[in-house]
This record gives C-alpha cells, sequence and structure tokens, in this order.
C-alpha cells in the first residue's frame, strides 16, 4: 500500500516508519547566514507571500522502491481556467518534458494551476488534473485544457518506470493547497530528487521590493534536481566538502595526464552535472507575458550563482506569471483591457527574482533530509561542515544562532 503524505504548505502529518527519511533539525539559509541581495524577503519568505498564490503537496512512499510526489502551484483563489493570469516560460536547456509549454509560449497564459512531479509521471498528472479542472463550477462546455506539468528524473532514490504518481495524488494536492508557510526539502516533487549530489528537494524563497521601487513581491518555488560545483553565497561550498561534478575526471587527469577520453573509462560515480531543475517564479507586479519571459530567463542567473552550467543532460525550466488584476484575461473576452508595467520599472523585479532564485535553491538543500529508496540512498548535505565552510569564508550566522 502507498502511503501517501499530504503536505499542503508546512508539513500537516508525520509518519514514523523504517522506510521514510528520518527527522532532523535542519536550517534554511538565512538561519546560516547566507542572505542573497539587498531586498528583503516577505512575511514567510516563500512564493506564497505574493497574496493569492497556494501551495499544494503529496509525498508518495510505497515499501522501498517508491520514492515520489507531487507538488501543486496555484496562481489565485478563483478558477484558473476562467480567469488567467500572464505567463511565460524560459528554457535554459530543453532535456526535459514540459508539458503545456508550446501553448503558454504562444498565447502568453496559464489556464491550470502549474504541476511538478517525475519524469514518467507528467502524462498522468496532466490527465488526472485536466479531468479536475473539468468538474469545477463554469467548465461545463469546455472542450479544451491545456495542463502545466514540469518534471525532474528522481530515478535515483524513486522506481520510476513504476510511474506510481495516480490521480488522488494530484486531486490532493490540488485541494489541499494552501497559502502561508510552504513544506520544503524532501517533500512533494522533492521527494526523491537529488542535487549537487546531496538530497535535493523543494525550496522557496521571495522578495518584497520598498515602495520606491514599487512595492512588488516576487515569490520563487524551485524542483532541485541538478548538479555543478556548488556555490553558497560565493563560498565555493562544493569544494570544501569534496563533492561537485567532474571531480573524478579532473582528479584522474592529475595523475594519467596522457591518457585521452577514448582511454579512460568513466566510473558509475563520476558525475557530470546532469540533472534537472523547474523554477516557478509568482509576482503581483502587473508584467505583461512579455515582460514575464524576460523575468524568466533571470532566473538562469540565479541557478548559475549556486554553480550550475546547466548541463548537456539537465532539464532546465523557469515559468512565470503575474496574478496582477490589472493584467489578467476573462475567457472568452473580446477586448482585453490591462494595464501593465513599463519596461523601465522592471529592474528591480529581475534583481529580486534573481536573487529568489538562488536562495530557493540553497533552501532545498539545506531543508531537505536524507532519504533510502530503490536501493539508494542519498545523504542530507551536513550542515556543521556548512556552516564551517562559510565561516572560513567569513559568512557567519545572525546572532540568535549560537551553534
Amino acid at each position: 500500500m502507498r502511503r501517501l503524505l499530504a503536505l499542503p504548505c508546512a508539513a500537516l502529518l508525520l509518519v514514523a516508519s523504517a522506510h521514510a527519511a528520518q527527522p532532523e533539525a535542519r536550517l534554511r539559509a538565512r538561519d546560516l547566514g547566507i542572505a542573497p541581495g539587498i531586498f528583503a524577503p516577505g512575511t514567510n519568505n516563500a512564493i506564497t507571500d505574493v497574496a493569492g498564490v497556494r501551495v499544494g503537496q503529496v509525498s508518495v512512499r510505497e515499501g522501498e522502491r517508491i520514492r515520489t510526489g507531487v507538488t501543486a502551484i496555484l496562481p489565485h483563489e478563483g478558477n484558473a481556467y476562467l480567469s488567467r493570469v500572464p505567463a511565460a516560460i524560459h528554457v535554459g536547456n530543453g532535456f526535459g518534458k514540459l508539458a503545456g509549454s508550446t501553448q503558454v509560449m504562444e498565447l502568453g497564459e496559464l489556464e491550470t494551476p502549474v504541476l511538478l512531479t517525475c519524469t514518467l509521471c507528467v502524462w498522468k498528472a496532466a490527465d488526472a488534473m485536466a479531468g479536475w479542472m473539468l468538474e469545477q463550477p463554469g467548465m461545463e462546455k469546455v472542450q479544451s485544457v491545456n495542463p502545466v506539468v514540469g518534471e525532474t528524473n528522481d530515478g535515483g532514490l524513486n522506481d520510476i518506470r513504476a510511474r506510481p504518481i495516480e490521480a488522488v495524488h494530484v486531486r490532493q494536492a490540488l485541494q489541499q493547497a494552501r497559502g502561508g508557510v510552504v513544506a520544503e526539502g524532501s517533500v512533494g516533487a522533492g521527494t526523491g530528487t537529488v542535487a549537487f549530489g546531496w538530497k535535493g528537494g523543494i525550496g522557496t524563497s521571495s522578495r518584497k521590493l520598498p515602495a520606491t521601487l514599487g512595492g512588488w513581491t516576487i515569490g520563487v518555488l524551485v524542483q532541485s534536481n541538478y548538479g555543478g560545483v556548488l556555490q553558497m553565497g560565493g563560498v565555493p561550498v562544493g569544494r570544501e566538502l569534496g563533492q561537485y561534478a567532474f571531480k573524478q575526471a579532473v582528479a584522474h587527469a592529475q595523475v594519467n595526464a596522457h591518457e585521452s577520453l577514448a582511454q579512460w573509462s568513466r566510473g558509475p560515480a563520476d558525475d557530470r552535472g546532469d540533472g534537472s531543475v523547474i523554477v516557478v517564479i509568482a509576482t503581483d507586479a502587473p508584467l505583461s507575458d512579455r515582460n514575464l519571459r524576460r523575468l524568466a530567463s533571470r532566473a538562469m542567473m540565479g541557478l548559475g550563482r549556486t554553480g550550475s552550467s546547466a548541463s548537456n543532460g539537465s532539464g532546465d525550466y523557469a515559468i512565470a506569471f503575474s496574478t496582477a488584476r490589472e493584467v489578467r484575461r476573462t475567457f472568452g473576452g473580446e477586448r482585453l483591457r490591462t494595464e501593465e508595467l513599463a519596461n523601465d520599472q522592471t529592474s528591480a523585479l529581475f534583481q529580486g527574482g534573481v536573487d529568489a532564485v538562488e536562495e530557493a535553491v540553497y533552501n532545498s538543500l539545506l531543508m531537505a533530509t536524507t532519504e533510502s529508496g530503490n536501493g539508494t540512498t542519498v545523504e542530507a548535505i551536513p550542515l556543521d561542515r556548512v556552516r564551517k565552510a562559510l565561516r572560513k569564508h567569513g559568512i557567519v550566522p545572525p546572532a540568535r544562532d549560537h551553534d
């Protein structure tokens, strides 16, 4: 029997199990003194700081082999099909399956929530959300719906070929979505993910611009499952901890300087930074889909700060949308009357978005717990060693942290 953990925002339920990740005291980036950028975070430092945005999460763990889940991001409290938000997608590296992307790129709007899950579960999740949407009030005559579903491949910890996500998981994530604190780490679509060789997962962050810059809020949620050479706040944490992409190849070359690529056989532990990452960006600033595309493209800068190089095998996608009523699009309307932010007013949003993406990735790593599944164990990044590396480079925790 599958054990279902519903995590709408904050974790609502902890189930003791020999198969589940053991609870441990984890910390967010700011608890360690990492606070990217100059703008303050919102109340919860989460994507839900953008008014109306809700998050629902379901973790699916079954026996020794299933470690996966669903994360749902709802753009507002109404019907996303009847009251559409402008949206855009940026592809950093297209080795992935982002269902519904072509229509979003063509029309510049979302008509469903955004779902995140595992690679081989995309189509089952899309079908389940389409069914859920068609059941909503006002949808009785609708004959087309465009589910947007992103993914990363959790096939290390999860028996991905079993395609374990079912309609009940998707419906529960959608129905129980809430505002407020968002659970991070090994939850929802991040249950089985791996980042930089450590346990990855779901992470979130936000920025609140000062009134002099519009007072807008930018919120970010990431599903981290990618690699590279980890940096945190500019500190080479991956190198300090001895875990980073191409480590074995570099070490081998130093000993066997004259051996060619054809002569060297990569071992199973050789890490080339492959994987994937999905970034979801929400803002209450009244942006057009064109400027949302510009905002989405800045997500790759935030990922670059963390040490990603968008490797060949990584599917790196960013989805951005605006919740502002001034730019909403009513289904069936013949004319659009919108009032959007001018190009000259977008730079601070871009800055806040880059900073929030960077911090969301750190939170996904730091809040994740060690996970075992499918014959594999992936360790959580060790906080004591991270703290030591940060202090070595002059980053210290806030005064309230006496560890």
